[in-house]
């Protein structure tokens, strides 16, 4: 699926929603709970792949800096985030400088 800033996503198989900020020039498969995210128009039904089952977080970023993915979990859920098959990654805060 081609992805651009600003898609919103969600799950077929729990409650996720995410929103696309970062995508790669790639064609990629994004997923959640071991399905495919479907667009805001779509619908479909399914149930969780246990090893994609650690959840997503209200508020969190999820990236692959490899590919230059980068999604925003706005309403989270029991499934996992994967892209092409690989668990993405919480995204850590960057520090700030320090002051001296």
């Amino acid at each position: 699926m081609q992805l651009k800033p600003g898609l919103k996503m969600h799950s077929a198989v729990c409650e996720t929603q995410v929103i696309v900020v970062r995508a790669p020039a790639a064609d990629v498969e994004v997923a959640c709970g071991g399905t495919a995210l479907l667009g805001p128009d779509e619908s479909a039904e399914g149930t969780i792949d246990p090893l994609f089952a650690e959840g997503t977080l209200l508020g969190k970023r999820y990236a692959d800096e490899e590919l230059g993915l980068e999604l925003l979990c706005t309403k989270g859920g029991a499934g996992s985030l994967s892209c092409n098959g690989k668990v993405l990654a919480l995204k850590g805060a960057k520090p700030l400088p320090s002051s001296d």
